[in-house]
């Protein structure tokens, strides 16, 4: 009996076992075999039979166990590679996760097998169509999937193409629940260089974060204007929110360490990728883009009567200093500059003053004048975007003795150092400043018009008012009985504006009827204003004094003592820097290009050939002879106001009169004195020298407006030297009789108005990036 037990209880346990354990159907044993063909036939089958329970776990299991074979050989990706598109539509959440997982990891085999699956345009619509998937893991294998496909150039612009971008933020917006679980994270030393982004406890808000970014990131400028505006601001506010609340985290807390702060899901995003997706979703921001009203500013610089601004134009401007005294009936004078006062932390205090300007501050790195691309500089900088201040570039710190008149900088002996490499300002250093302070050194703030929308809105009206692509705006605070920057002369104009305190100015004549020209090399240190003229200006609130470029100058604070006024000075000054193009010669430049490039010839054979040549090798000589001229002419160097806008049209008629007849006067200038064996002899001394002879219209060369790149200036340096020595020495006499025929038609055919109207044009070239670069940067600030 106990045997017959045994044998009955031995048979329920195999029975149990075979029912546990059942052997292998033939479909599960081809799951295991490395046939990609055969597996696909299987998969395709089951799709046909997915209302059969057993189809859905059959498919899973079969992506399941294939994912990690296939990935060894591309060509066993190819069969499963089509089936894409119908497993990512796949209503079961199973099957659609496995197939962006297997998007994913086969788009980082190879960059062959990613734009294999990036040009199929099914199976990129289809994995973006899983973004917003009510099921959050099978979103979560998506956007890994888009990060993963996202690796290569071609990914990124196949997924920018059927709007992966928007749906990404979109969906961000919708998920990402707490700020405060933002935080940075490093491995390394917490230089900016190594903080990372991080979300404590959402992997998901993370992914998609990562992904927006790096698409951003990719966009072309065209790109981004596509965005909807509504989802584009949306998302930049949130951005600049994520941002300010980890920058005050580094700051103030420290970045966490990767086995720090509990379970943190990292991103390889770091701070300066953040900054340059805020950067770009902000150079086309229509919010940013406003400049101050007209009257403001006008009324602000020039005083309240209606003939000021004309009359400063007729008599001061670049010939005189002028000084704007602030009276009891001019209350509102200044209200040009409230918001960025009411912006201020002022109390009183100094300290607060300085925390106040210099609190949040990133570095703002230069633009090329005659940059045409917002993103070749956002592809030089782009490693360091929002990284903090930098000594000399953006901040100095400085102090004239009195004895010798010598500068010294606080931070040169503070970090010896910081000559050979870039110092980036710390919290310390900010504090330093305050310390400086009361040692008498002036704080100087470079670039307030990329920091302050206010300034921004002030600096870009002001641009408009003279006609010139922009304008700088610095801050200078200086302590009591101080003198900052020691005497020197400026390339530039500017407008004095006293903040706050008061500051006695001593302005001297200027030592050359020339204006210095923007860029020149200029030895302010080496001045000696002991036989110039001089005169002294003492500026309060309120005041304004202009200073012409040329003009030395400096200035020192008093003591406070006795007269009332504290004693410390905070003054900001609008600079108008004039760019070669915007001089006079420089018109004089750009109207003998535009004259050329509407009266060239197509190319024939023979003497036509010939004569073409000498015609436009004169057209480069004639250049070199404007060039000559310019070094002398003192009307060559002033600032061409041709492009000046907002003007009433009273106004506006008597400086069109009077900058045609400037015009006429270059004209005949050239006509004059321009001579052919003068040209040659200094292209020949350039030539001994190694020096380019057409250096001086360099920024011709950028402009990349001539189709036909292989003629004129647009050459380069070497062929242009050759051809005009081959000239000189083959046809010499044909190459003078070619230089005074072009020189003459020149003179004689150009039109005013047509120069008028392309140069214009050639401002709106210089304008539109300079505008995208102040909306990057104010937007990185986020200041009045």
């Amino acid at each position: 009996m106990e045997k017959k037990k045994k044998k009955h209880g031995v048979a329920a346990r195999d029975k149990r076992k075979r029912k546990s354990k059942p052997k292998p159907s033939s479909c599960e044993l081809h799951v295991q075999v490395s046939n990609a063909n055969a597996i696909f036939s299987l998969i395709l089958a089951s799709l046909s039979n997915l209302h059969q329970h057993h189809s859905l776990p059959f498919i899973t299991k079969c992506l399941f166990k294939i994912r990690p074979s296939l990935l060894l050989s591309q060509t066993s990706l190819r069969p499963i590679l089509s089936l894409l598109p119908t497993l990512l539509r796949s209503t079961h959440s199973k099957i659609a996760c496995r197939a962006a997982d297997i998007i994913g990891a086969a788009s980082l085999v190879s960059l062959d097998m990613n734009e294999e699956i990036a040009s199929d345009s099914e199976t990129v619509k289809g994995l973006i169509s899983l973004l917003n998937n009510p099921n959050r893991k099978v979103m979560f294998s998506a956007c890994n999937a888009v990060l993963d496909l996202s690796t290569t150039t071609f990914g990124q612009q196949q997924l920018l193409k059927f709007s992966a971008l928007e749906k990404l933020m979109f969906v961000f917006l919708h998920i990402f629940k707490c700020l405060k679980s933002v935080c940075l994270w490093t491995e390394g030393d917490e230089s900016f260089h190594s903080l990372k982004i991080g979300i404590k406890e959402d992997e998901l808000s993370l992914a998609f974060l990562s992904a927006t970014v790096i698409l951003i990131n990719a966009c072309e400028v065209e790109q981004l204007q596509n965005i909807p505006s509504s989802l584009s601001e949306a998302f930049l506010s949130l951005l600049k929110e994520i941002r300010a609340h980890v920058s005050d985290h580094g700051v103030v807390k420290g970045a966490m360490k990767s086995n720090q702060g509990g379970h943190i899901c990292k991103s390889n995003i770091g701070v300066c990728n953040l900054a340059e997706s805020i950067f770009r979703l902000s150079i086309n921001a229509s919010r940013l883009r406003v400049s101050a009203p007209f009257e403001v500013v006008k009324r602000g610089l020039f005083g309240t009567s209606d003939s000021s601004f004309e009359d400063f134009i007729s008599n001061y401007w670049e010939v005189s200093p002028f000084l704007l005294t602030r009276t009891l009936k001019d209350h509102d004078m200044h209200d040009m500059f409230c918001p960025f006062i009411q912006s201020l932390s002022w109390n009183g205090s100094v300290p607060s003053l300085l925390s106040s300007i210099l609190q949040g501050l990133v570095s703002c790195f230069p633009i090329a004048s005659d940059e045409q691309d917002i993103l070749n500089f956002l592809n030089e900088v782009k490693d360091r975007l929002g990284c903090p201040i930098t000594y000399q570039q953006d901040i100095r710190v400085v102090k004239t003795e009195s004895q010798s008149g010598k500068e010294m900088h606080y931070f040169r002996d503070l970090h010896p150092g910081f000559i050979k490499e870039p110092l980036y300002f710390t919290i310390g250093d900010v504090l330093n400043c305050g310390q400086a302070y009361k040692e008498g050194y002036t704080v100087a703030l470079r670039g307030l018009e990329f920091r302050y929308q206010s300034i921004a809105a002030i600096a870009d009206t002001l641009a408009l008012m003279f006609g010139q692509p922009s304008v700088g705006a610095n801050l200078y605070l200086t302590p009591p009985n101080s003198q900052g920057l020691a005497c020197h002369f400026d390339d530039h104009c500017v407008f004095v504006c006293q903040i706050f305190g008061s500051k006695h100015w001593t302005v001297f004549s200027r030592p050359s009827p020339l204006l210095p020209r923007l860029y020149d090399n200029l030895h302010g240190s080496d001045i000696d204003c002991t036989k110039a003229g001089r005169r002294e200006f003492f500026l309060n609130e309120g005041d304004v004094l202009y200073i012409p470029r040329g003009f030395p100058h400096e200035a020192h604070t008093n003591s406070g003592v006795g007269d009332g006024s504290p004693g410390f000075s905070l003054h900001l000054t609008l600079s108008i820097e004039v760019e070669p193009p915007f001089e006079w010669e420089g018109v004089a430049h750009f109207a003998l290009h535009c004259w050329s490039e509407n009266r060239k010839r197509p190319c024939c054979d023979g003497l036509n050939s010939l004569s073409q040549k000498l015609d436009l090798v004169s057209v480069n000589l004639l250049h070199v002879a404007i060039g000559i001229i310019g070094n002398f002419d003192p009307s060559f160097r002033k600032a061409c106001l041709t492009a000046a806008v907002s003007l009433p049209p009273g106004v506006y008629n008597r400086l069109v009169q009077s900058q045609r007849n400037t015009f006429v006067h270059l004209l005949d200038k050239i006509r004059s004195e321009s001579r052919f064996l003068e040209v040659l002899s200094c292209i020949e001394v350039a030539i001994q020298k190694s020096e380019d002879p057409f250096q001086q219209i360099r920024w011709l060369r950028v402009l990349h407006m001539e189709k036909d790149t292989s003629s004129g200036y647009n050459t380069n340096k070497s062929f242009m030297i050759e051809d005009i020595l081959s000239m000189c020495t083959r046809h010499k006499d044909k190459l003078e009789a070619a230089f005074l025929n072009v020189k003459s038609r020149f003179c004689s055919e150009v039109v005013f108005e047509d120069v008028v109207t392309s140069h214009r044009m050639l401002l709106q070239k210089y304008t539109k990036t300079r505008k995208q670069y102040v909306n990057g940067m104010v937007s990185l600030h986020d200041k009045l």
